[in-house]
């Protein structure tokens, strides 16, 4: 529930309300506040999206008003990053945009009107994934793995907890925190606990960032969220190639999956990992660790 009142409290008055108003059971399972200009509030809870108590629609105001909250009147400074398409407040909750975009030499520069905005809530499960952890540990310490899980499934929460966990048993750790859902750094400060010995790098695009905590940071583990191009396999294989050990997620619903797909089947053919996590939301047994196949 705090964390849902923190996101709350970003709302204008009438919007507040409301928010307020929804039960205590769905509160405490609200992924995201929807507002979008000339519609109704509404909220995400486990993947579907219900309307706000009460009546009345969305204003561009109200967006404005959300924004200048946020930001504490400094909106010019949270939509310069409009270019990845959120900003992060404290509490480590996001909030994305839409609106007309103003472009500039085929970059995308600001917005000249917001028509929606999606506030994320931040949702870290401390301990999660505690009893995971011992199966991922090898002869020679923590073995390289790769978590699997369709979106929405809970890949970055583990992601999240098993850095945290890593971190505190004294691993050095670094963390390619490109989108900020990881770690969600505010003024340098993670909001998000993922340990005393992990050392974030925040909005630098993945393979970039690997690198940097590779050069600079001389970590003992390397952690990055969403797999998802050849320049994150290439670095990866390079850090791996240094002795660092590597956790990492991919969207694939089964070990299976990877086979299928050239980047996967590409990166298990380099041997970076051993073991997979397999994350089933609707099944009985949360997680299943596999051993990954070394195709030839």
């Amino acid at each position: 529930m705090d964390q849902y009142r923190q996101v709350a409290a970003l709302l204008p008055p009438c919007l507040r309300r409301r928010a307020e108003a929804l039960p205590v059971p769905a509160a405490r399972r609200v992924e995201e506040i929807r507002l979008r200009a000339g519609r109704s509030p509404t909220v995400v809870v486990g993947g579907e999206e219900l309307p706000l108590p009460g009546e009345g629609t969305v204003t561009v105001r109200d967006l404005e008003l959300v924004i200048e909250i946020a930001t504490q009147a400094s909106a010019h400074a949270a939509l310069e990053q409009v270019r990845q398409g959120y900003f992060t407040v404290r509490g480590g909750h996001r909030i994305g945009l839409c609106g007309s975009v103003w472009s500039q030499e085929g970059q995308v520069r600001n917005l000249r009107c917001l028509s929606s905005l999606d506030l994320r809530v931040a949702h870290a499960v401390p301990g999660c994934g505690a009893e995971l952890l011992p199966q991922l540990m090898g002869k020679s310490g923590f073995a390289s793995t790769l978590l699997l899980g369709p979106p929405g499934g809970g890949k970055t929460t583990l992601l999240r907890d098993l850095t945290r966990l890593l971190s505190g048993k004294g691993l050095r750790v670094g963390l390619a925190d490109e989108r900020g859902e990881v770690a969600a750094l505010w003024e340098g400060v993670p909001q998000l606990d993922v340990g005393e010995h992990t050392d974030v790098l925040e909005g630098c695009p993945k393979a970039q960032g690997l690198m940097m905590l590779l050069r600079g940071m001389n970590p003992q583990i390397l952690v990055c969220d969403e797999v998802t191009a050849p320049a994150d396999c290439a670095a990866l294989e390079q850090c791996g190639g240094c002795g660092v050990k590597l956790l990492a997620t991919v969207h694939a619903e089964k070990v299976d999956d990877l086979l299928l797909k050239p980047l996967y089947r590409d990166l298990l053919s380099r041997r970076l990992f051993t073991r997979a996590v397999v994350l089933d939301r609707q099944g009985a047994e949360r997680y299943r660790v596999e051993e990954l196949p070394w195709p030839g």
